[in-house]
C-alpha cells in the first residue's frame, strides 16, 4: 500500500480530543483490505476484578471498524454511521495490550459489514466483533 504511513497518521491524529484518546488506542497497521489498531491494558481499562473491560474492547472494536470506513469507503460524498455493534468475548486479559484487525465482510453501497477480531500479545483470540455501518448522503 502506497499511501501506509499518509493513512495512519490520519487516522491517528483525528483521535484528539476523543475516546480513542483517553483509551490511548492507536492506529498501527493498514493493508489492501485491513486496519489495525491497539489499546494498552491496564487500570484505565479495568473492571472492578482487574480484566480488561468488555466495553472498551467495544469501543477500540467500533473505534477501528469505524475508521477502516473512512480508510476503504468514499466519504467524501458520505456520512459514516454505525448502527450495531456486537461482541463476544472468550478470553480475559489483565496487562499488556490488544490488537484489533477490521476487515470488511460486506462492502455495499448503502450497508457494510465489518469483522474485528481482538488479540492479546500472545496473538490468542480475545473477542470476536461485528460492526454495521450505514453511508448517509451528505446534505450540501
Amino acid at each position: 500500500m502506497e499511501n501506509k504511513q499518509y493513512i495512519l497518521d490520519r487516522c491517528n491524529a483525528i483521535c484528539s480530543g476523543t475516546l480513542m484518546e483517553t483509551l490511548n488506542i492507536t492506529y498501527t497497521d493498514v493493508g489492501e483490505d485491513y486496519l489495525e489498531a491497539s489499546m494498552p491494558v491496564n487500570s484505565r481499562v479495568h473492571q472492578p476484578d482487574g480484566v480488561l473491560h468488555g466495553g472498551a474492547m467495544v469501543a477500540l472494536a467500533e473505534s477501528v471498524g469505524s475508521a477502516a470506513c473512512f480508510v476503504f469507503l468514499d466519504t467524501s460524498n458520505f456520512l459514516i454511521r454505525g448502527i450495531e455493534i456486537s461482541a463476544n468475548h472468550v478470553k480475559s486479559v489483565a496487562s499488556g495490550k490488544v490488537y484489533a484487525r477490521a476487515t470488511v465482510l460486506h462492502k455495499g453501497k448503502t450497508t457494510q459489514l465489518w469483522q474485528i477480531m481482538l488479540r492479546d500479545d500472545d496473538d490468542n483470540l480475545v473477542s470476536v466483533c461485528k460492526l454495521t455501518t450505514i453511508a448517509l448522503a451528505r446534505m450540501s
